[in-house]
């Protein structure tokens, strides 16, 4: 088929339960393949890395005309990327508070336990519902410090924004972004609201420590504070649902692997790398040079939108081995499931705590369990793709 049609392809729904094969024709079609819509695809692994560190490539839906409010740091460029992600790494990560994470990690494993005993006399569960979305958002509530009864206010409010986030070639601003515009406001005046309640009253948790800043050069403004709040709430838990319910599935769809990693637990670690790399939670970023640039011999002029596809480049024959299987014992892999460059996740040590967590408590469990449906039903989102619902039968 035609290769200007390939973003299309990839994003069409009918696509999504497995997009593999669309990525190999993009890999054979070129470094750079454009689309009809007038966008770069980009799918070589090197080509990628490269543009992930390429300072002249821009993540600001600003330059593109997209949006006219300040975007969160995600979608910055230095400096005010580096600012802004420094600010909110105080209170999260090193140098500052290099125990964050680490001091979770038994906190973390007994909301997995917890979950797992609601299984018990269940014969049927679904991974998303029942496990892989309640644990990071357990997580990320206690981390921010917002009521766990509130979780269902910002799922909705989550599911409009991350609608809103997704590659869609060649449309128009439709609802879809309009109610992601309204669902980012509001979910921004609940936390900056609930962030306000701490000031001189904080408790140990991020929120807290945001407003109670003692340094006036390093305290956000109410607007960088609700778009970072917004940012961290989300982010802390979409990518980290599709980790989790991608490992179950794709475990269970590989028997022998998941007894493996039953019988030698200690492997759990790299599975999970694997697991970026195989079956990541982020397939696409979306970048726009700020001037012409050459990529591998391809011209691509200023202001062209360039979809950046960190799956196709994860399994890059020319970089790794046998890249269409599934090896936890895999060496040197290097992957894209976090990005690379300046906006490498932020939560990417948090996400690994969490999928260690989550699997080492499911797979001793998962030997007895069948899959109801494969492929299973998946979400619309092309960008952030996993399954919506993953029923499984004991």
């Amino acid at each position: 088929m035609d290769s200007e049609t390939l973003l299309a392809r990839i994003t069409d729904y009918a696509s999504r339960p497995n997009p593999y094969p669309l990525y190999a024709e993009l890999r054979e079609s070129g470094p750079v393949v454009r689309q009809a819509d007038g966008s770069c695809l980009v799918g070589t692994y090197h080509e990628i890395a490269a543009l992930l560190h390429d300072p002249r490539m821009s993540v600001d839906p600003r330059t593109g005309g997209e949006v006219t409010h300040k975007p969160p740091f995600l979608r910055l460029d230095d400096p005010e990327h580096h600012r802004l992600r420094t600010l909110a790494m105080r209170p999260f990560g090193p140098p500052h508070s290099p125990g964050r994470v680490d001091s979770m990690r038994g906190e973390i494993d007994e909301i997995a336990k917890d979950l797992m005993g609601s299984f018990e006399g269940g014969r049927q569960i679904d991974i998303v519902d029942d496990f892989a979305y309640p644990l990071p958002v357990t997580v990320i509530c206690r981390l921010l410090g917002v009521p766990h009864e509130d979780e269902p206010l910002f799922r909705a409010w989550s599911d409009a924004l991350v609608a809103a986030a997704d590659v869609r070639p060649g449309e128009e601003a439709t609802e879809t972004d309009k109610a992601g515009d309204q669902a980012r406001i509001e979910m921004g005046g609940y936390l900056v609201n609930l962030a306000e309640q701490r000031r001189g009253n904080p408790s140990d948790d991020m929120l807290s420590a945001f407003v109670n800043e003692p340094d006036p050069a390093r305290r956000l403004t109410q607007e960088e504070l609700a778009e970072t709040a917004v940012l961290l709430l989300i982010a802390g838990h979409e990518t980290t649902v599709n980790l989790i319910t991608n490992g179950v599935l794709t475990l269970l769809r590989q028997p022998a692997h998941l007894d493996r990693l039953r019988r030698e637990p200690d492997l759990l670690p790299r599975a999970v790398e694997e697991l970026l790399r195989y079956e990541p939670p982020v397939h696409m970023r979306e970048r726009i040079p700020l001037a012409d640039i050459d990529v591998a011999g391809t011209p691509i002029a200023r202001g062209t939108p360039v979809v950046l596809v960190l799956a196709s480049g994860n399994r890059d024959p020319g970089r790794f081995h046998d890249p269409d299987r599934f090896d936890p014992t895999r060496p040197d892999n290097e992957h894209l499931g976090f990005g690379s460059g300046i906006h490498l996740c932020y939560g990417g040590s948090l996400a690994r705590v969490e999928a260690h967590a989550a699997l080492g408590a499911l797979i001793p469990h998962l030997g007895t369990a069948n899959l109801v449906e494969d492929p299973p039903p998946y979400r619309q989102n092309a960008m952030l793709r996993g399954p919506r619902h993953l029923p499984i039968r004991f």
